[in-house]
């Protein structure tokens, strides 16, 4: 079937990299019991067979598409192109549909892992579509971290992932994180004191590309080193990457006459190095088509991701039909070319906001604060020289200045004092750009005083 065809375009080196496949987690002993009880639902068990040639159904509670009051749905993309969903396609957007997706998003999907990720199509990894990749991700959590675990996750790490983990009572373990990401000899060195203290992590939390709210890009050196820990201690990985998209490197903008061929570059990912069954994926569409459309996938084990299935049946059933076809309308419309076309064009365009911005933070932060040039995403983590604690000045003197930033403490897994803070250049014009760094150097002249 075309579900499994690998569609390749460009797709990461092969590198000479192994790690025995034959140790495999066994994910009864990571799974929680409640996840470990969910059952297929009976009535979401019938979706499929809806389909099956010649079958009559008395079975499932669908309402009657009849009285839908949509008739058509037609987009015009910024490109000009003009699309419309087929009848069919309709119905099956606005019916109840498969919890893991709508097959032909699914379809592009797959072919989209394969080519970019240089994995072979197999039974031992699945793709689920979910709700953005937040609800992937939370279902993960859900599965496998529960009170008292002790989860590893980056330091500084993404606010919305400790939203999650926090009020569940986990102990979180902060892995220090440098330009390339999560350092190796912290993660080592905080499994040994783990096992001196008779605990056990099972479970990794990190952000390889652009990480938020960092700004980091692991190299795939660094990924080989982290993926090879986590194979040594025994640990399911959750490699969360929606900027991956985003990734533009160090050079600065092109030239001119450089644009049209210039192509983002394509690192390995943890996923793609996973021969183990140890990595669930979460990739978002949030940064890349839109983030209202609420569309991510998760792809990993197919034991792992038919929990994040069996939980979705049992809380919103399946992600909104309606997204999902207007999204795959547009990727089989571009195909993995036209893909390829709109990701350079979305890196080219962060990259040169990236420039813009380090040049103004240079203009006006150079005597204030420190900083790493990021190779991907949207965030610069400033370091602010000689202020220990960023919180009261960010959240009460620079709002009281017009400027909005993020203190490091939002970040912080122990919820510590930091001296960074977060900036984002994704929305704010050059002009506004150099409004906000002025008046944030202004603060800081003023704190320096």
């Amino acid at each position: 079937s075309s579900l499994h065809a690998p569609v390749a375009v460009r797709c990461c080196a092969k590198r000479s990299f192994s790690t025995d496949a034959k140790n495999v987690p066994n994910y009864s002993e990571f799974i929680k019991p409640h996840s470990l009880r969910r059952e297929a639902s009976p009535i979401r068990a019938l979706m499929p067979l809806l389909k099956l040639p010649g079958m009559v159904s008395l079975g499932g509670g669908l309402p009657n598409p009849d009285l839908f009051p949509f008739a058509s749905l037609d987009f015009e993309t910024n490109t000009g192109d003009k699309l419309s969903l087929t009848k069919g396609e309709l119905m099956d957007a606005l019916q109840y549909s498969n919890t893991n997706g709508l097959p032909p998003l699914l379809d592009f999907l797959y072919g989209l892992q394969v080519s970019e990720h240089n994995k072979q199509k197999s039974d031992d990894w699945s793709i689920c579509v979910t709700t953005g990749s937040q609800e992937a991700l939370a279902k993960a959590i859900d599965m496998l971290i529960g009170p008292e675990d002790h989860v590893l996750v980056d330091d500084p790490a993404y606010a919305g992932t400790l939203a999650i983990l926090k009020p569940i009572g986990c102990n979180l373990i902060g892995i220090k994180c440098d330009s390339e990401g999560m350092i190796p000899e912290e993660l080592e060195k905080a499994m040994q004191n783990a096992k001196a203290k008779g605990v056990r992590p099972r479970v990794m939390y990190t952000v390889p590309t652009g990480q938020n709210p960092s700004g980091c890009t692991a190299s795939d050196a660094r990924k080989e080193q982290i993926y090879k820990i986590a194979c040594a201690h025994d640990l399911i990985v959750l490699e969360d990457d929606p900027y991956r998209f985003l990734e533009y490197g160090l050079d600065p903008y092109p030239k001119d006459e450089d644009i049209e061929s210039w192509k983002r570059p394509v690192s390995s990912s943890l996923f793609s190095m996973d021969n183990q069954g140890r990595v669930i994926r979460f990739d978002s569409f949030s940064k890349i088509l839109s983030s209202g459309l609420r569309l991510g996938f998760a792809t990993g084990p197919t034991a792992l991701i038919e929990r994040i299935n069996l939980h979705t049946q049992a809380s919103n059933l399946h992600t909104s039909g309606v997204s999902q076809a207007l999204c795959s309308k547009l990727l089989h419309n571009w195909g993995m070319e036209g893909w390829e076309a709109h990701a350079n064009k979305v890196a080219l365009y962060y990259m040169k906001r990236r420039d813009i911005f380090e040049k103004l933070a240079r203009k006006y932060l150079s005597e204030y604060a420190e900083w790493s040039t990021p190779s991907a995403g949207m965030f610069v983590w400033f370091k602010l020289n000689g202020i220990s604690d960023t919180q009261d000045l960010i959240q009460n003197k620079a709002k009281d200045a017009n400027v909005l930033l993020l203190p490091g403490q939002a970040f912080s897994p122990s919820n510590s004092k930091s001296e960074y803070v977060r900036a984002a250049f994704s929305t704010a014009s050059p002009e506004d750009m150099e409004k906000a760094l002025s008046r944030f150097a202004g603060l800081l002249a003023k704190e320096k005083s």
